[in-house]
């Protein structure tokens, strides 16, 4: 886990990656904020790379309150700076762009798109709101505003970006049967499900070839499957990573419930050990979910994965990694006195006590 690593000739000091980790911390104006800045500034000396939380391409995406944008030149300062603070002790910055699709918060804006017009309770829509479905022209300017994102993302001095494909949000809304009700070019078979993923992908190449001045990662986060009848299968996305990897994706970021031992049903390999297999070696495999433990990278990093994502355990113990390193005790529950102390920003310390058991809390 301590060894470096290399994705696309980015020489990564180790293989220990802070997840995304979503921090509802933007300036009112949807920059980057103080707060952020210091998020990252206190988690930044251990691991090798640090992807941040999910960053809107186009403002009718934003998926979560006080999330910070990449939709517009006008956030290049604020980007310029996040992207210093993570790079300060050798960590890698990585900008995960997405569109929230038909989980863009109503309220936030007018227009919800998706590939189709489904509403399902993972949508987490307020009643009456269905998704508008996505026209062929707008569907090519999404297309084109996530290779502007990268644009904005390398002229801020990133060293790569995350197309954030998971979560059901838009990439997933086309690639799922349950979402994706199309019968032109963007829907139907399993091939025309994966053109706008794939497109994403090309545009986002196109514009590395054209923009980035030196070795620039790409990855790509996957849901491997979706609950509800009807919904995206292991083997759509197990196809999805093998023509990422082929096109040169640089790694494929698989999101799980708990990445050691999580399978898919009626199957008895893990995840990661499926993937694994399927891209070969082309792209580096990362995995995220519930890894808390050095026990826990060992277990990730058995089944085939070359990068552990680590999300929680670096939001109640910033020096996370280093105590690993050291064998000491690590800190897996927060003090709602100590919030302060873990540069928790403001509106972050009552969306994650919202969320049920996701952290331990202590008086």
């Amino acid at each position: 886990m301590f060894d470096s690593i290399t994705i696309q000739n980015v020489k990564l000091k180790n293989r220990l990656v802070m997840a995304p980790i979503t921090t509802w911390s933007s300036n009112d104006d949807y920059s980057v904020s103080d707060e952020e800045l210091a998020f990252f500034g206190l988690r930044n000396k251990g691991v090798g790379m640090i992807i941040t939380g999910s960053a809107r391409v186009m403002p009718n995406g934003i998926g979560f309150t006080n999330e910070f944008s990449v939709d517009s030149d006008k956030f290049l300062p604020g980007l310029s700076a996040q992207a210093s603070r993570i790079q300060e002790h050798g960590a890698k910055a990585i900008l995960q762009i997405y569109h929230a699709g038909n989980k863009a918060l109503p309220f936030l804006t007018n227009d919800v798109v998706s590939s189709s017009p489904v509403k399902t309770e993972e949508t987490e829509l307020v009643d009456g709101v269905v998704p508008r479905e996505l026209t062929d022209s707008e569907i090519v300017e999404v297309i084109k505003a996530f290779g502007e994102a990268t644009r904005r993302a390398i002229k801020a001095g990133f060293d790569g970006v995350e197309i954030h494909g998971a979560h059901g949000f838009l990439i997933q809304n086309f690639l799922s049967p349950f979402s994706n009700k199309r019968s032109d070019r963007w829907g139907g078979s399993l091939e025309n499900r994966l053109h706008f993923p794939l497109a994403i992908v090309e545009e986002i190449q196109k514009t590395i070839d054209q923009y980035a001045t030196k070795d620039f990662i790409l990855g790509y986060r996957i849901s491997p499957d979706e609950p509800m009848e009807g919904g995206l299968q292991v083997a759509d996305t197990l196809v999805l990573a093998q023509r990422l990897s082929q096109m040169g994706v640089g790694y494929i970021h698989l999101s799980l419930e708990d990445a050691g031992v999580s399978k898919p049903i009626g199957i008895d390999q893990t995840y990661v050990a499926l993937f694994a297999e399927k891209i070969a070696g082309k792209s580096r495999l990362m995995a995220t979910g519930s890894v808390q433990s050095k026990a826990g990278i060992e277990q990730v990093l058995a089944e085939g994965a070359d990068l552990v994502g680590i999300g929680r355990a670096l939001v109640s113990d910033p020096q996370f990694v280093e105590k690993i390193k050291a064998n000491q005790p690590v800190n897996l529950s927060i003090s709602k006195t100590h919030a302060a102390q873990l540069q928790l920003p403001e509106k972050m310390m009552p969306a994650i006590q919202s969320m049920g058991n996701w952290f331990e809390f202590e008086d």
